[in-house]
């Protein structure tokens, strides 16, 4: 169901986007600020962002199993990101965009006993991801000093506070994570043209493409799980120029 959900989006996203370039085609003599960057091949920027992050949770065979736990669910929680932009210009449509920095995040992991008068146990997984994606942006025509877009491509994240790394001690008592993840990255924003800089809103949605969980057969928090599998959402705000 999420899969079709945000297929609906792309949809309609990529139908407002070219709806939108085809009434700007008649209104090009409105983008006075937009002629000042039109003739630039590349130029850079930083990124700021709010993101809410969670693992997606997939159960074992054994989950049926056990006789301690009865629910493991992950849980969204709020970070920010912090990215410094390269653009590229291809064509008059088109942009490559490298955007390296960090992504700070605070993931959980709930876990509730069959047995009622047990506490609920939460797992926090504290993270600072350095983040390397490598997008392409589709743009429709400008209107006004504004234009819409469309953003995808990938992204690589190492987590440089994994707990994978952990001493031996408190790593036996711990899910563990691998530092390493890659995601397939989705979005859509606005460009707007002031004299001095372009402002852009921009909404995204990450999905991991990997499995992240470190099984430990004789940890049973481990044990129930098949999979985790990253998940994120980002809204930020981008200043270029």
């Amino acid at each position: 169901m999420h899969y079709i959900h945000w297929r609906k989006i792309i949809l309609f996203s990529t139908l407002l986007l070219l709806s939108y370039s085809a009434i700007a085609q008649f209104r090009a003599k409105d983008n006075y600020n937009f002629k000042e960057f039109e003739s630039k091949p590349y130029y850079f920027g930083i990124s700021l962002g709010i993101n809410n992050s969670t693992y997606q949770v997939s159960r074992s065979s054994y989950f049926e199993q056990n006789d301690s736990i009865r629910i493991v669910n992950g849980i969204l929680k709020a970070g920010f990101d912090l990215h410094i932009i390269t653009n590229l210009k291809i064509g008059q449509y088109f942009d490559f965009r490298f955007l390296p920095g960090f992504s700070f995040t605070d993931r959980k992991i709930e876990y509730q006993s069959k047995n009622d008068d047990s506490p609920q146990n939460i797992q926090s997984f504290e993270s600072v991801f350095a983040d390397i994606p490598l997008l392409l942006r589709f743009k429709s025509a400008p209107y006004k000093d504004k234009r819409l877009f469309l953003v995808g491509g990938i992204k690589y994240q190492f987590d440089v506070v994994s707990n994978a790394r952990a001493n031996k001690e408190k790593a036996a008592e711990l899910l563990q994570i691998s530092p390493h993840d890659f995601q397939v990255e989705v979005g859509a924003g606005i460009q707007f043209f002031f004299p001095y800089f372009i402002f852009s809103p921009e909404f995204k949605f990450s999905q991991g493409i990997g499995n992240v969980h470190i099984y430990k057969n004789d940890l049973n928090e481990s044990r129930i799980l098949e999979n985790l599998v990253s998940r994120m959402f980002t809204i930020s705000f981008n200043f270029e120029g």
